[in-house]
Parts: structure tokens; C-alpha cells; sequence
């Protein structure tokens, strides 16, 4: 059971591995589209003369029955501990037994040094601070091979090794805006970003070129290499999820560092309870507090006006957030009037309204297809908005012909208190023979 991401990975380090299992399906959820295809022979390896069909989870209990499944392995992350247990308990009343992977039988093991940063919710801020380090790693001159948690939403054989280094890599790898969401703020300090399918291999290219490997983990998963360096990140603004959500607290458990973001906008009774509950489940953990710096591009062409929001997709979607840095953004800068895009929803983004009800004065920056893409442009046009404030990593003027005028925001990350996350990262090249 999985979501284009964990469940690839999960074939490839432990089940090509495991003559005892066969796998024969995978199912497909959270992201649009990916059921529509299957997981190539060619990375499936000798034992397999055929693809591997992907169905929706929402066929789950008819699979079971029809091709006879022994066990079901659950290999996606971003869900409440409840949630889990519902599959569970759907799974083992069709008869199959319902298991999880750990750590032990997925992670692989890097020749160079590691650091990890995971987050307990998808939209914490993990994105931010890992730039912050690469940032910092490429002002001291060393070579940081940054890997992102994979995203292959497209021709899964052409993805098993990819490498972003410009724009253009982009754009011939035909990526979504929810991939560029996450390779745009690297290519633009002039970093190399690497993702994939077959990590075995994303790994060793990335060591080619690299002194340490700096994971950047998606939606709140655990890390696919081994770290040396573990740094999760909780969010101040939903405090609780910390114990409430899988894996996320998997993450909190194995956490060198336990970083507490967007403080500033935080009751600090809630920051106080999050303390708490990280010192419960991890007391060995080092705990940081931190900020996102929020920017407007051009704030002053904000006051006054009707602006729609377009924030970071996955967040305000299988994330749970209802708003992002887009609306605190827009809202300081004195916006008259935030744009309810709902009414205006055309196609795919309606469905995703209608998925997401939560959602209100935000449009989810969606983009997993060309379709989708025209259907986030036509809802933007629909919405007679007088001003798009654009959240999105992505740059929607990079991907959208759009006639409504546009600012961007901007999000760094800022440390607050607590040992500095540079100076673990320092003592870890130093531990492995490259201070320099």
C-alpha cells in the first residue's frame, strides 16, 4: 500500500531480496493519477517477466480476495495512528495479514556522512532548514549531495536516476509543480539536487559527487539512508501531532535533535506541551526552537487589494494545514480581502476542494498533470482575483501563463535558541576526517 514513493523503495531494498515473497500488486493513494500505471519489470529485477500492476486503495479488500493475498505491507507515511489501524483492521477482515518495514530492512548504508531531516507532519518546515544547512555546507566549500524523498509521478523507468542541477534539467524531466516545489530552492543557490526511484543507485551518484549526503525526507517519512545526523521537526502550530501520527513519531523516537518551528506564530503553551512530549518519548534529544522568516517580493502591491493564496500543495492538502506562508504573508502585508477560490474550481481542483473540505481562502498549488496544470490556471482566471500572492516553491510564473499579476513569497529558516543545528553538522566533518 503505498503513494509513489515508500512503496518503490520498499521493493527494492527488502522484497527483491526476499525469495519468500512475491509481490503482485501495489495500491495507490494521496496523489492523483499514480494508479494509472504499474511499476516496471525492468526495476522489479529477474524474478518478475511482467510489470507490477498499481490499483486504488480503494479496491483493497476485492485485491485481497481475488489474488489471494497472504500479507498486505503498508509503505506510505502522513497518516494519524487511528487511520492506521482502520487499514489494519480492513485488511485483516478480508483475511490477509497487515505488517510494516522498519528502519533495519529499508534503510540503506552511505559511504559518506549523513544527516537527516525528517518532520513529525507533512509542512513542518523541513524543506527550509534543509536548504539552511545546504546553504551553509556550500559557504564552507563542501560538497553536499542533497537527495529528496521521491516524488516519480512520471514514467518510472526514465526516473530510477535523476539529477537536477538547473532549470532545464527540470523541464526535460517533465516535473510536476509538487516536484519543482521541492528542487527549485536548491537549483537556485546552485546546488545539486538528486531524486529517483532505484535509491541504491540515487545514493551512489549522489556519493560521486559529494562530501556528505544531506537527506531532505518528504511528508514526514522516515529516512531511506541511514543518518548519522537525525533532525526532526515538529510544528508549533499543531502541537500534539508529535505522538498522533505515523511515522512521524517513529522520527520523534530516533531524533538526534528535535527542532520547534514557526514558534513565533505559536501559543506558547502549546510550544511548552510540545517540549513535554518530546522529552517524554526522546529525552535524549537535543531540542532547538526556530522560525520561518516570511518575504513578499512586493509588499506594498498587496495592501488594499483581493488576493488569492496559492500556498505549497502537499501542506494545505494531506498535510491538514487550512492556510500556509502565503496567507501570513498576504495578511501582513494588508490585504483587503482574502479570494474564497472555491466558487471559481474547475476540474481537478474542485475534486480537490470536495477532497480537502477543510480548505477555504487558499488554492492548493496542484499540478500532477498537464490537465491539472490548465485546471490551476483556469481556476486562478475564474477567481477575479486582483493580485495572486504565489507560496509555492515552484514559481507558478515558471509553469503558468497567467494574466493576473503575481508576488512571491519567501520562507527562511531562523534559529531561535537551543545548541546550533551548523555547529552538529561541523562536528560530524570533523568526526569523518573533512573539516576543512
Amino acid at each position: 500500500m503505498g503513494a509513489a514513493g515508500r512503496d518503490f523503495h520498499d521493493f527494492q531494498t527488502f522484497f527483491r531480496a526476499q525469495p519468500g515473497f512475491r509481490v503482485v500488486a501495489f495500491t495507490a493513494t494521496q496523489i492523483p493519477f499514480i494508479d494509472q500505471r504499474s511499476f516496471p519489470r525492468a526495476l522489479a529485477g529477474g524474478d518478475y517477466a511482467e510489470d507490477i500492476p498499481i490499483f486504488s486503495e480503494e479496491r483493497l479488500e476485492a485485491l485481497i480476495e481475488r489474488l489471494k493475498i497472504d500479507f498486505v505491507f503498508l509503505s506510505y507515511s502522513d497518516l494519524p495512528h487511528e487511520e492506521v489501524m482502520h487499514k489494519a483492521s480492513r485488511v485483516q477482515a478480508a483475511g490477509a495479514a497487515f505488517a510494516l518495514l522498519g528502519p533495519r530492512q529499508t534503510e540503506l548504508r552511505a559511504r559518506r556522512p549523513v544527516v537527516a531531516v525528517t518532520a513529525v507532519r507533512t509542512g513542518a518546515g523541513k524543506s527550509p532548514l534543509s536548504q539552511y544547512l545546504a546553504r551553509h555546507l556550500h559557504r564552507r566549500g563542501v560538497r553536499a549531495g542533497v537527495i529528496r524523498h521521491p516524488m516519480p509521478y512520471g514514467d518510472l523507468e526514465k526516473q530510477a536516476v535523476q539529477r537536477f542541477a538547473s532549470a532545464e534539467d527540470m523541464s526535460r524531466a517533465h516535473c510536476t509543480i509538487e516536484e519543482r516545489e521541492e528542487y527549485e530552492p536548491y537549483v537556485e543557490q546552485g546546488l545539486v539536487v538528486f531524486a529517483g526511484v532505484d535509491y541504491a543507485r540515487v545514493l551512489a551518484a549522489a556519493e560521486e559527487e559529494s562530501d556528505l549526503v544531506l537527506w531532505d525526507g518528504g511528508n514526514n517519512d522516515t529516512p531511506f539512508i541511514r543518518p548519522d545526523l537525525s533532525l526532526v521537526v515538529a510544528d508549533a502550530l499543531r502541537p500534539g501531532h508529535e505522538l498522533r501520527f505515523y511515522p512521524g513519531e517513529t522520527n520523534l523516537r530516533r531524533a538526534d535533535v528535535v527542532v520547534i518551528d514557526k514558534v513565533s506564530g505559536a501559543k506558547p503553551d502549546d510550544v511548552a506541551m510540545i517540549r513535554a512530549n518530546i522529552q517524554g518519548a526522546n529525552p535524549r534529544a537535543d531540542i532547538v526552537e526556530a522560525d520561518l522568516d516570511i518575504e513578499l517580493d512586493d509588499a506594498g502591491r498587496v495592501r488594499g487589494r483581493r488576493v488569492l493564496v496559492v500556498e505549497d500543495g502537499p501542506t494545505v492538502t494531506h498535510g491538514g494545514m487550512g492556510y500556509g506562508a502565503g496567507t501570513i504573508a498576504a495578511e501582513r502585508a494588508g490585504a483587503a480581502e482574502l479570494v474564497d477560490p472555491r466558487p471559481a474550481a474547475v476540474g481537478t481542483l474542485a475534486d480537490t476542494f470536495r477532497r480537502y473540505p477543510h480548505l477555504e481562502r487558499v488554492l492548493p498549488a496542484m499540478g500532477y498533470s498537464e490537465a491539472q496544470l490548465a485546471d490551476l490556471a483556469e481556476t486562478i482566471r475564474r477567481s477575479r482575483a486582483e493580485l495572486v500572492v504565489d507560496a509555492s516553491p515552484a514559481r507558478l510564473d515558471r509553469v503558468l501563463t497567467l494574466e493576473v499579476p503575481l508576488v512571491r513569497v519567501s520562507y527562511r529558516f531562523h534559529q531561535l535558541s537551543g545548541p546550533l543545528l551548523t555547529d552538529r553538522v561541523d562536528a560530524l566533518l570533523e568526526r569523518g576526517g573533512m573539516n576543512r
